[in-house]
């Protein structure tokens, strides 16, 4: 006779996939979804002083100085969520409050203990691209 879920197998399924999606799913951190020589943004929609997450990517970009561009993996190191926003210099996450920093991605504040980890773009002309 086969056997068919009950409401709560059902339910603590439907509960474990919604955990894994919103905190990242275990993902490493270090796998990025963009590709070689992909463009990531248009210069100008990086604020000095301040950065652009790239959600799709897992990407974030930072101009720390002027014509000075980084660019760090976005899942963030606590729990593997995707940071949210860049502002006041720092890299924030939404998830537990972890901070990092526009220019090296080192840790600001907590929980996160470890920095995110550089990814490695270029700039050609008005373009900042994966490398």
């Amino acid at each position: 006779m086969p056997h068919s879920p009950t409401r709560r197998t059902v339910l603590l399924s439907t509960g474990a996939a919604a955990l894994a999606v919103g905190c990242g799913g275990g993902d490493d951190g270090d796998a990025s979804a963009a590709s070689p020589g992909q463009e990531l943004a248009p210069t100008s929609d990086i604020p000095v002083g301040g950065g652009k997450v790239l959600a799709n990517e897992k990407i974030v970009v930072t101009q720390p100085e002027q014509g000075e561009f980084k660019a760090f993996s976005a899942v963030c190191t606590h729990q593997n969520c995707l940071v949210s926003d860049v502002r006041d210099g720092s890299i924030d996450c939404a998830c537990h409050g972890s901070r990092f920093s526009i220019t090296d991605g080192a840790v600001e504040q907590g929980p996160a203990t470890r920095p995110l980890p550089e990814e490695r773009i270029t700039v050609d002309g008005n373009s900042v691209r994966l490398a």
